[in-house]
């Protein structure tokens, strides 16, 4: 095994576990209302992503044309869970208390996308002999990123099990992602890729936290709307810091 695949494969091991350990915070949440917080901080998370890291991005590896995919994602999730995904609420009256079964899918695209594209940014730091700071930078936000997850999946009835599974398939697609890079550096060229894909990514992620997330948030956190909003700006400021982090 050589040097570079060694190193991405411990680099892997590390993130999906901690991919799982976010998960695993909020499968030993018991109380609706912490819940409902975990939410309102997933919105965070997901605003913060898009905001500070994932469109900066694109705009320094495309430029504003890599923004026309920002609609294009948001558009997508949004026939995805109009059209093909279903509600599997028992009583249709009453659907409008429950969050989209849905969703949880959707969320798991929009981040596996990301994630896919974090991998590949992985692999080209760890052959460039910079991977511990690509390394920190991706378990820094992939944690908090599958507490959103998890917390998504949680609020809309997933089971223990489903949840850990999307989890880890979401933790693995760094992996993936830096496999395909590994494997493909020489016939494609990623960094045009790139951009693209997370101006797509972004898209899907102020899709989730502007329509179902602040929604449901609202909805069922009346009494503790001081609160939540606190817990949805210190997602704000964590991305925010996390993605001042990656600069350095």
């Amino acid at each position: 095994m050589s040097p570079v695949v060694a190193a991405v494969a411990a680099y892997s091991f590390v993130i999906v576990l901690g991919a799982l350990a976010g998960a695993l915070l909020v499968v030993f949440t018991r109380r609706p209302t912490q819940l409902v917080t975990f939410l309102a901080f997933a919105a965070g998370v997901m605003l913060g992503a898009a905001f500070f890291h994932m469109l900066p991005e694109a705009f320094h590896g495309g430029g504003y044309r890599s923004f026309t995919l920002v609609p294009a994602g948001f558009v997508f999730l949004l026939v995805l869970e109009r059209f093909v995904l279903t509600h599997t609420c028992e009583e249709p009256l009453d659907c409008t208390e429950h969050m989209h079964h849905g969703l949880g899918f959707t969320a798991f695209i929009g981040l596996s996308v990301h994630t896919l594209v974090d991998g590949i940014a992985l692999g080209s730091a760890v052959k460039e002999g910079v991977g511990m700071m690509a390394f920190l930078a991706i378990t820094a936000h992939k944690v908090p990123s599958s507490l959103s997850l998890a917390s998504i999946l949680k609020a809309e009835g997933r089971r223990t099990g489903a949840i850990l599974a999307y989890a880890l398939f979401y933790g693995l697609m760094v992996p993936v992602g830096a496999a395909l890079y590994l494997a493909f550096d020489a016939v494609l060229r990623f960094e045009k890729f790139s951009p693209w894909a997370l101006a797509f990514s972004a898209g899907t992620f102020l899709y989730i936290a502007v329509s179902d997330l602040l929604p449901h948030v609202n909805r069922h956190g009346k009494d503790r709307r001081g609160s939540n909003l606190l817990v949805l700006g210190a997602g704000l400021l964590l991305m925010l810091a996390l993605a001042q982090f990656a600069e350095h």
